[in-house]
């Protein structure tokens, strides 16, 4: 996986952005942020690694975004 991002970067469609990774100290895990307004961008960045890496998608929102909807 890190040879391939060092050879041809994050390979992420326009419109989807990267926001920060955490990696688990053994290696065996990365939480990954990423932003779009439209999850197919997400889809096709998942499909250039997904020889390479098992994925599962949590949607969420800002903090903001989630105390708002509590206050309507």
């Amino acid at each position: 996986m890190y040879r391939r991002f060092r050879e041809r970067g994050r390979l992420a469609p326009e419109g989807l952005h990267y926001v920060d990774s955490w990696v688990t100290s053994d290696l065996q895990r990365c939480y990954q942020v990423m932003a779009c307004a439209d999850r197919h961008l997400l889809d096709q960045w998942m499909e250039q690694w997904q020889d390479l890496v098992a994925f599962e998608v949590i949607p969420v929102v800002s903090s903001v975004d989630a105390a708002a909807a509590f206050t309507r």
